[in-house]
């Protein structure tokens, strides 16, 4: 089994958001293989609790406008360290740097394909990494 076109297309709209606010490290994994919860993970970490909450309300945003999918469940907006959007066909982490490097995700899931994002978020985070202004 693999992720369907619609958690696929979540994905790819949730990670554009996240690369518009700035997230790190954003990464998409097919998990549908090993849990019948959900298609797909997207990860993404922030600098700070504000940012976290400025990724979150862009993803939700654009998932609404874009897609016309809203949350089943949100939890963790009142900490603003690790809040996870439930989209039944994906779910969403976006993570303080710290909670993410403590936490390690990627470490779970990394025996699940990975999802390909959208050029134009590998392109920002690259530019990020060599320091570029956008």
């Amino acid at each position: 089994m693999t992720a369907s076109e619609r958690s696929i297309q979540l994905v790819k709209v949730a990670a554009e958001a996240a690369a518009e606010k700035l997230a790190d490290d954003i990464i998409a994994y097919d998990v549908s293989d090993q849990l019948v919860i959900t298609d797909a993970f997207l990860l993404c970490s922030a600098s700070n609790d504000r940012q976290v909450r400025a990724v979150v309300d862009e993803i939700e945003d654009r998932l609404r406008i874009e897609a016309d999918a809203k949350p089943v469940r949100r939890e963790g907006e009142r900490e603003g360290r690790w809040v996870l959007l439930d989209y039944l066909d994906i779910v969403v982490h976006v993570q303080h740097e710290e909670d993410r490097t403590f936490y390690a995700l990627e470490r779970l899931w990394k025996d699940c394909p990975s999802i390909p994002l959208p050029e134009s978020v590998t392109k920002v985070a690259a530019q990020r990494s060599r320091g570029d202004g956008q």
